[in-house]
């Protein structure tokens, strides 16, 4: 039997890509091994949203060839989108696809074991129209699933690589999405995230069918507990997702909305199509709409230009804003974007002070947000062993709201909904106790 090995780098849209990408393997009789073993095949999934990512995806290729140098050598993903010209330049590899075309894989393999001549599959993903259709019936992973519902971006952020690596923005068809989460319900999930390279952006491409229009849809998927979207841009929540959000019972109360900058000056220089008032209304709004809703948000910190004054009126911002969580990242120069040639790059240690400031910031807010469901009974999805202490019988799962809770539990409530007391709150984690499942997957329809 031929075997196959991955290593994904990146977001989980990469990780999500993996998996389909096995499927196809498995359906050809491969088995799976692990990256550090011997492989008749190596698949390298890379990254190319920072120059570090792109490193990192050279190290891997060359990993792969060092372990077999007999094996086929398949690299796909953004870098091999943006770059196909210096991975086969790179000795030992077989196989070039980018972000397209990879339902094609197995038989760009085959073509080179026939001609033994490298292949380099990598088209020009500026001209695909299509949603290029990977499913993933079941993950790795045992309790959440994900679901890309859409690929590709029209933004172009002056900071950011992915419409050149990923192409202009293509929804999925609504029955396709409808018919996975089918699927995914029938294999025991009961909370599906849905993913894509810009998903609040679903139906932008549609005459008359819209992200709410989905939202809606997968509501009425028997089984299927709870729907989280991964990331969603605040001009994409106009009053018909919120109305979903406050309407249907499967809607998580959490949204990741990603702010980047809390400064007027430096949005403009992102290129980011909104400024900090209209950002806040959003937000307001929201919470307004949704009491109690979770708001996570990316941030980028030393962006070329920032000063002090202009980070302080970002920090200020957050603080005034209360997200649940931030996730922050020092500004990276990423070559071939507009905002690697501007004046005024900041010193990494600057970088790095608002960084932690930042960390600080959101570890706190992280804390007063969880505070307010201490005594309140949530409900949770446990997901493994709570990872600091494997053998102290915690369990780890997200509530709804995106609260990671620790409790005392078993091997048999991962994957199912559990009412879960909050004890305790924490930047990263809180304290519950377990009360009772509050279904059991697959029951039979005889009450």
């Amino acid at each position: 039997m031929s075997t196959v090995a991955f290593h994904t780098l990146g977001c989980k849209v990469n990780a999500y890509e993996t998996e389909a990408i096995w499927q196809l393997f498995q359906r050809e009789g491969y088995e799976r091994v692990d990256f550090d073993k011997k492989a008749d095949v190596y698949v390298i999934n890379t990254c190319t949203v920072t120059n570090t990512g792109d490193r990192k995806s050279r190290q891997m290729i060359r990993r792969a060839i060092r372990k077999n140098p007999d094996a086929v050598v398949a690299v796909t993903g953004c870098y091999a989108q943006t770059s196909p010209g210096e991975i086969m330049q790179i000795p030992g590899v077989d196989v070039v696809v980018g972000t397209q075309g990879r339902d094609k894989l197995l038989e760009y393999i085959e073509e080179h074991r026939q001609t033994r001549q490298p292949v380099n599959a990598v088209k020009n993903i500026m001209k695909t129209r299509e949603f290029e259709e990977l499913d993933v019936p079941t993950f790795t992973d045992r309790t959440r699933a994900s679901l890309k519902i859409q690929e590709g971006c029209n933004n172009f952020c002056t900071f950011c690589i992915i419409p050149w690596a990923r192409g202009l923005l293509r929804s999925r068809k609504p029955e396709s999405v409808l018919k996975q989460a089918r699927q995914l319900v029938a294999a025991g999930y009961r909370e599906i995230v849905l993913t894509g390279i810009h998903t609040g952006g679903y139906g932008e491409d549609m005459e008359d069918y819209k992200l709410a229009d989905l939202l809606w849809d997968l509501d009425k998927v028997e089984g299927l507990k709870r729907i989280r979207i991964s990331s969603i841009e605040a001009s994409q929540i106009n009053d018909r997702v919120i109305e979903v959000l406050n309407q249907s019972d499967k809607m998580c109360r959490h949204l990741h909305i990603p702010l980047q900058a809390g400064d007027d000056e430096v949005l403009k220089r992102m290129r980011r199509k909104y400024t900090v008032d209209e950002f806040r209304r959003k937000i307001e709004h929201i919470k307004q709409a949704m009491p109690n809703v979770a708001i996570t948000s990316d941030v980028i910190v030393g962006f070329p230009g920032e000063t002090d004054e202009q980070f302080e009126n970002g920090y200020r911002l957050i603080e005034e804003l209360a997200f649940s969580e931030l996730h922050v990242f020092p500004y990276s120069q990423r070559t071939g974007t507009p905002a690697a040639r501007m004046d005024g790059q900041v010193p990494n240690e600057v970088k790095q002070e608002r960084v932690q400031r930042l960390i600080e910031l959101s570890n706190k807010l992280s804390v007063q947000y969880a505070s307010q469901f201490v005594g309140d009974v949530l409900e949770v999805i446990p997901e493994r062993p709570y990872k600091e202490a494997p053998d102290s019988g915690l369990y780890m799962g997200y509530s709804d709201n995106y609260l990671q809770v620790v409790f005392p539990g078993n091997e048999d409530l991962i994957g199912k909904v559990c009412r879960v007391r909050l004890d305790e709150a924490g930047a990263e984690y809180c304290k519950g106790t377990f009360v009772r499942v509050m279904d059991e997957p697959a029951r039979s329809s005889a009450v």
